[in-house]
């Protein structure tokens, strides 16, 4: 009976990063995938700011910003005129390396994640399907349908179900998938074509007709059109093709299409599954929680959900921590889920509701309003931190302890950069580590050599308390460069009470 670690269900993103992730980790994982290639489609687009920082540890960020395609602004168009501009390519600077809004098409990303995870030796096993599966003490035994069409039993001392929104994961644990169904029956085109939307910028339209957005892809003339399907065409969805579709917003952006590459119709999803782990069985990505595309948020939160998931398993398999670290998995995971599809219902909403009161807010007061946010340095990087998911944290969550400077536990770690370095570059071993801001005690150094656990001090700088970090403190950082611990002093025997009443022994399985 063939034996892994991990069982990794569904070979998109997530379920590819969560196997390289591991595999970086020295755990042994097997990813299928019923499909019999990967996607040829551009479905998921932005790749987030925090979403590349995480990328940094699996030396991934460079080779997906030069792939892809940096997006300089965002135009919100209005009775066929452009009437506002927002900068997007510095939008970010100071709180992050990654200050811009990167557009890297779904199939692409995969190509790379796959050949990168090749070099670990590791193959998705195509054309093969997982039909179910048991918890069976200290195992997962799980019956595959092979490319043969011959059945197969495996083991697996952990599954991880990455299998989209229709999960068999989920649906062999019974777990709840409560949300709903937006009425709004949309499309989405990859096409080439010219015209002023063409200029590698993102653009909007605000009117009255079906909504458009024109979403640049590297390449000239190349983009995503995702526009709304109305009337009684929505009735009847299934069947469209794109001379069905209806050409006033496009006609009101002035594209011209020159060849279409891609069309598909579907409809948008809002639900969060009631659990995300189930003993040994968890659930990532779709098969978790799907909401509207609103902020290019459904992608990066499913790799979020892998990186999250995979330091803590490689932790308990390789004997440094105990079984219990998983339960923090959902409980971090589930409330950010929560929250992401409560907002981007919020904005879904107003982009697409009918009637004459919807209209006018977004043709009359949006052009009003959205100039003078744009204006503001202050709402310009609240828009950023929200979307870019570097806010994204676990504050008052059972990893998380402690305040310094403004720094809680559960933070992303500040990015504090100026001519003498970059606090982020040691983030890229994925190991738990101390960070010092100023100065520490040579009992602090003495205890961490002595347990391994990497210590590092930074000369204090203008930029450490721009950035909000305290000084002469210490931040445990976690393998996901999350701060576990935020202190303001300098004694060791906090990080060992720490490490004691979570079970976790982190010089076991350091990469």
């Amino acid at each position: 009976m063939q034996r892994s670690d991990v069982l990794i269900t569904g070979a998109g993103p997530t379920g590819l990063v969560l196997a390289l992730w591991l595999s970086k980790l020295g755990i042994r994982v097997r990813i299928i995938d019923k499909t019999s290639a990967p996607g040829t489609t551009s479905r998921a687009l932005a790749v987030q700011a925090r979403t590349l920082e995480l990328y940094r540890q699996l030396d991934l960020a460079d080779a997906v910003v030069k792939k892809g395609h940096r997006v300089a602004a965002a135009n919100f168009w209005v009775k066929g005129a452009p009437v506002t501009r927002l900068p997007l390519s510095r939008v970010g600077e100071g709180l992050t390396p990654y200050a811009f809004l990167e557009i890297f098409p779904q199939d692409e990303h995969e190509r790379l994640l796959i050949d990168r995870l090749e070099t670990f030796g590791i193959t998705v096993e195509r054309n093969t399907e997982l039909l179910g599966f048991e918890e069976t003490g200290d195992d997962i035994i799980a019956t595959l349908r092979l490319p043969d069409g011959q059945q197969e039993i495996c083991q697996a001392c952990y599954l991880a179900g990455c299998d989209g929104a229709r999960s068999i994961v989920r649906k062999t644990l019974d777990t709840g998938f409560p949300g709903g169904t937006y009425q709004q029956v949309f499309y989405v085109a990859d096409v080439q074509a010219s015209g002023p939307t063409f200029n590698g910028e993102l653009h909007l339209d605000l009117d009255e007709a079906d909504f458009l957005a024109v979403f640049p892809l590297a390449g000239e003339g190349r983009a995503r059109l995702i526009g709304t399907v109305r009337d009684e065409r929505a009735e009847h969805a299934e069947g469209l093709r794109f001379e069905d579709v209806s050409s006033r917003a496009i006609e009101h952006m002035k594209v011209k299409i020159e060849q279409l590459n891609w069309f598909s119709t579907y409809r948008v999803h809002h639900r969060v599954a009631d659990h995300f782990r189930t003993g040994r069985a968890f659930l990532l990505g779709d098969a978790a929680h799907v909401h509207s595309p609103a902020g290019g948020q459904g992608m990066n939160t499913g790799i979020g959900d892998a990186i999250n998931l995979a330091w803590k398993l490689a932790a308990v398999l390789s004997g440094g921590a105990e079984a219990k670290l998983l339960a923090t998995y959902e409980t971090e995971r589930i409330a950010f889920a929560r929250k992401l599809v409560a907002t981007t219902d919020r904005v879904f909403t107003f982009v697409t509701a009918e009637g004459r009161m919807a209209d006018l807010l977004r043709t009359r007061l949006a052009p009003f309003l959205l100039p003078k946010m744009a204006s503001f340095e202050t709402s310009r990087e609240f828009l950023f931190r929200t979307v870019s998911q570097i806010t994204l944290n676990y504050r008052g969550m059972p990893l998380s302890r402690g305040v310094a400077g403004h720094v809680h536990g559960g933070d992303r770690l500040p990015w504090a950069h100026d001519g003498e370095g970059d606090n982020f570059e040691p983030l890229k071993c994925p190991t738990w580590q101390v960070h010092v801001y100023g100065d520490t005690s040579d009992e602090m150094i003495a205890w961490c050599h002595e347990h391994h656990l990497p210590l590092h001090v930074f000369d204090w700088r203008p930029a450490f308390e721009t950035a909000g970090l305290g000084r002469n403190g210490f931040y445990l950082l976690r393998p996901d460069t999350y701060v576990a611990i935020a202190e303001t002093c300098s004694d060791p025997k906090v990080i060992a009470r720490y490490f004691r009443d979570h079970g976790i022994r982190p010089f076991f399985g350091r990469s």
